[in-house]
């Protein structure tokens, strides 16, 4: 009883580390700047009204501003008309933090843009990954030819190479091909899964050689056969290894900031929340938190349901 009462509160303080992140998170994009800087307020704020300062700025008036306010204010002087119309510009500048959180998010950067890159880069990646590792994969599991358990070995081995010892050679290939700055230059480096080729292998190994058998019987060619036997038979592991190429592309900072310099347009989810790091006047943690909610939600949507086929298909990939 005593170790059970142990195993669950490992298991509830490890929950509470992993999620810890996500409530700040969730809970800093419905506060306000004083509110998130005193860390005040419960999780979701008293949604106070605010003044968005930025705003405000921007309308600071100006000469001809007053000049043309004039006749709205008869026989106040100009300071007068301009103190009027910096209330006006304040009242108008006005709402809940969690509106103008979220407001900013989509306001500040092109958010739905980065959403579509981030789209286009994560399925075209993981697209072609299927294309090479399924028949990879079926080659190393399921056809016996000279040399296959040292191209096995290979593929073990570049598990272990991190993509960081490879990213300034590959820089260089590309920017001398002049492909920096292009969703090439996104896509193509990650074409080839290592990780995928071994875990569509570990699976195809639980698959009876009498199915593959009859397939050839029927007079189906090899390629036939891994995309009409093997792939509908791959379905679980397919999604499990989708959850881990989706997540890691779509959540990826590094080699976006490297072959992205100079085009807004290209900029992918995780790069959008540079918009909102810290300048002069200070970073936009609300707006930030609420940009990095946005990002994080389809993924956790997407995993919330392939669940059950992502359980299915890793244990499945490991039982021989």
């Amino acid at each position: 009883m005593t170790r059970e009462i142990l195993k669950h509160m490992v298991l509830i303080f490890g929950a509470v580390v992993v999620l810890a992140p996500f409530y700040m998170m969730v809970s800093y994009s419905f506060k306000s700047p004083g509110e998130i800087d005193r860390g005040e307020g419960g999780f979701f704020g008293r949604q106070e009204l605010m003044v968005d300062e930025r705003c405000v700025k921007l309308r600071d008036p100006n000469r001809d501003d007053i000049v043309a306010a004039r006749a709205d204010f008869p026989g106040q002087s100009d300071r007068d008309i301009r103190a009027a119309l910096i209330d006006q510009a304040e009242a108008d500048c006005a709402m809940r933090p969690a509106m103008f959180n979220y407001t900013k998010a989509f306001s500040e950067a092109p958010l739905l843009r980065y959403l579509l890159n981030g789209v286009i880069v994560t399925a075209s990646i993981f697209l072609i990954q299927i294309v090479v590792a399924l028949p990879a994969a079926y080659a190393l599991a399921k056809l016996k030819f000279w040399g296959r358990e040292a191209v096995f070995g290979l593929v073990l081995f570049c598990l272990l190479i991190p993509v960081h010892a490879i990213a300034l050679p590959l820089y260089i290939m590309l920017a001398k091909v002049g492909l920096t700055n292009t969703y090439a230059a996104l896509v193509v480096p990650w074409t080839i899964s290592v990780f995928g080729i071994f875990l569509m292998r570990q699976f195809f190994m639980t698959v009876p050689d009498d199915l593959i058998d009859a397939a050839r019987m029927d007079g189906m060619s090899e390629l036939a056969i891994v995309w009409r036997v093997m792939l509908p038979t791959a379905i679980p592991a397919l999604l499990a290894f989708a959850i881990f190429s989706i997540v890691a592309h779509w959540n990826d900072y590094f080699w976006p900031r490297i072959v992205v310099t100079g085009n807004r347009d290209l900029f992918t989810p995780p790069l959008g929340l540079r918009e909102f790091k810290g300048d002069g006047d200070g970073s936009f943690f609300g707006p930030m938190m609420a940009t990095a909610t946005v990002i994080v939600t389809p993924l956790i949507i997407v995993f919330l349901v392939a669940q059950r086929r992502f359980i299915e298909g890793i244990t499945l990939s490991g039982m021989k």
